[in-house]
């Protein structure tokens, strides 16, 4: 079979379906906005198929740039018509989006950064594996992009008003944000959250580093089964890790203790210490500790001059997403502690149980931005800790 190895215009017939069926995707939404989701895959269809056609056989093809602007203007006046100045910015969007893709497929460009060796089935999966991905990812990250706006409501509703969609400036404020910092429960909410889990996060990378380096060892015995039992918090449901804890607290006094929500927290979090550090350890290279103690230095030297700084990245991942955990966690602390010890996430569930307050929203939008900037802090040390055992020997 030929392969193509450089961009070639498509024929009209293969390039206006495939634009079709990208209007028909949107039109399920445009439909659903106007109460026909039907109609609105039909017109989507015939309409981006249509315009595709003209753009492709009828007008110059060295008017992209122009043909590119125009669709997004028209599809933004049409917007407008149909809903006002957020239509106008969604068509303005999807018309941005159509106008690379209609000469992106019809001249051929998506082969371009492909092996020229794949056949049209090759391609095609290829494109549709990453459609997939793109679509779970939009369909778990749309509920977070729903919450951050709406924390700026200025009014005391969980949905969109109408001047929040006419995006009136006076539908907006940041009184949930206000009430939040101002309001004492919350204050105290939030106090307790940052008491507990930088102390579950200290305890959790303590055992978790030393058990991961102990396990690292092939001369422990069973260390597969002492394995899977350090990690078993991980795998077992979390209200059943609570009760067993609640049970076993209330037998030596820890029931209701600040003390006893740290080391639950600390339980729940050394398991991702644990295999952070045991796939850091992967890479490190042993013949380093045996030089250390050729030189004279203890094992307690050894372990931080030599081995904990080229560890240190598996070890700060893990204590991350041990303090992500021990932040988050609300159903141990319910099980396990009293109200004072009610946390920032045993707050937002009390409200939404009890009295609904946007400023919940708040709360979830400032632990939404806080997870961001761990997560993206453990990515950075995620590469670091690639480069790092790249240049070690071995």
């Amino acid at each position: 079979m030929a392969v193509e190895t450089q961009a070639i215009k498509k024929p009209i017939s293969f390039i206006a379906p495939v634009m079709g069926g990208f209007g028909a995707f949107a039109g399920v939404f445009i439909g659903a906005a106007n109460g026909s989701v039907l109609l609105g895959i039909v017109l989507g269809f015939v309409v981006l198929a249509a315009i595709t056609y003209v753009a492709m056989e009828v007008l110059d093809p060295k008017m992209e740039t122009s043909v590119k602007w125009g669709l997004v203007a028209l599809l933004a006046v049409a917007g407008f018509l149909l809903a006002g100045l957020p239509g106008a910015v969604m068509g303005a969007i999807f018309g941005y989006v159509f106008g690379i893709l209609i000469y992106w497929i019809g001249m051929g460009r998506y082969r371009v950064p492909l092996p020229p060796y794949l056949t049209s089935g090759q391609v095609l999966w290829h494109y549709s594996f990453r459609t997939i991905c793109g679509a779970i990812f939009v369909f778990l990250i749309t509920p977070i992009l729903v919450v951050m706006p709406l924390s700026f409501n200025a009014e005391n509703f969980f949905t969109f008003t109408p001047e929040m969609l006419r995006f009136d400036p006076a539908g907006y404020s940041l009184k949930h944000y206000r009430d939040f910092f101002t309001s004492s429960e919350w204050q105290q909410a939030l106090r307790n959250s940052l008491i507990i889990a930088p102390f579950a996060t200290f305890l959790s990378v303590s055992f978790g580093t030393l058990a991961a380096i102990g396990l690292s060892s092939e001369h422990v015995p069973f260390r597969r089964a002492i394995m899977a039992i350090l990690i078993s918090p991980m795998i077992v449901p979390l209200i059943i890790s609570a009760a067993g804890m609640y049970f076993f607290y209330s037998r030596i006094g820890l029931q209701g203790t600040l003390f006893g929500v740290v080391l639950a927290h600390a339980a729940l979090g050394i398991p991702f210490v644990i295999i952070t550090v045991t796939a850091t350890l992967v890479g490190f290279d042993r013949s380093l500790t045996r030089a250390a103690a050729n030189m004279g230095a203890n094992p307690v030297t050894t372990f931080f001059r030599v081995q904990m700084p080229l560890i240190l990245p598996g070890v700060i991942s893990g204590g991350l997403f041990a303090f992500i955990t021990s932040f988050d966690e609300v159903v141990v602390v319910l099980f396990v502690g009293s109200a004072k010890q009610q946390t920032l996430p045993w707050q937002m569930f009390t409200g939404l149980r009890e009295q609904i307050s946007p400023t919940i929203l708040a709360v979830a939008t400032i632990l939404v931005a806080i997870s961001i900037m761990l997560l993206t802090t453990v990515e950075i040390l995620r590469r670091r800790s690639e480069r790092m055992r790249g240049m070690s020997p071995g």
